[in-house]
C-alpha cells in the first residue's frame, strides 16, 4: 500500500504549478518590509545561486544572527511568509543597529530551493566574493535603495 500512495505524491508534487509573485504576496507577514520587487527578487535569488555555489551564504536565523554578532557584511534576505514571525523579527533590527542591508522576499520556499536545498529556509545572508560580485553590487545598490519601515 505505501508504495502505491508515493508515486501518486511525487507525480501531485510536480503537477503543482509554482505560486507566481503575485499569489506569494498574500502570504507575507505584516513586519514584511521593505519587500523586494519581482525584479529584485530574481536578481537575489539568482545571486543566492551563485553565492550558494561558492559557499558564500550563511543560511538560517541561528547562523546568520552569529554572524551578524560577530560583525560580517553582507545582504541579509529574509523570507516574508514565515510563521510565527517571533521567530525571526529581531534580525532585521540587528540589521538596522549595523547598518546592513536587508530585504524581504515573499516565499521560504523558493529561498531555500535558491541557496540549493530541498528545505525551505527563513533568512540567507550573501556575503561578497569576487566571482559574481557584479552582480552583488547590483543587489546591494537595489536593496540599499528600499525605503525602511518606520
Amino acid at each position: 500500500m505505501a508504495r502505491e500512495k508515493q508515486p501518486e505524491a511525487a507525480a501531485e508534487a510536480e503537477g503543482t504549478p509554482e505560486r507566481s509573485y503575485r499569489e506569494q504576496l498574500d502570504y507575507l507577514n505584516p513586519i514584511a518590509q521593505p519587500l523586494a520587487s519581482r525584479k529584485l527578487t530574481r536578481k537575489l535569488y539568482k545571486c543566492i545561486r551563485k553565492a550558494a555555489k561558492h559557499k558564500q551564504i550563511r543560511r538560517g536565523v541561528k547562523e546568520v544572527q552569529k554572524f551578524i554578532n560577530k560583525g560580517e557584511k553582507g545582504i541579509t534576505v529574509l523570507a516574508g511568509d514565515t510563521l510565527p514571525i517571533d521567530v525571526y523579527c529581531h534580525i532585521p533590527i540587528m540589521c538596522e543597529d549595523r547598518s546592513l542591508p536587508y530585504a524581504y522576499v515573499p516565499s521560504k520556499s523558493d529561498l531555500g530551493a535558491a541557496a540549493g536545498s530541498k528545505r525551505p529556509t527563513c533568512v540567507i545572508m550573501i556575503k561578497p566574493h569576487e566571482e559574481y560580485q557584479e552582480t552583488y553590487d547590483e543587489c546591494l545598490e537595489e536593496v540599499g535603495a528600499l525605503p525602511l519601515p518606520l
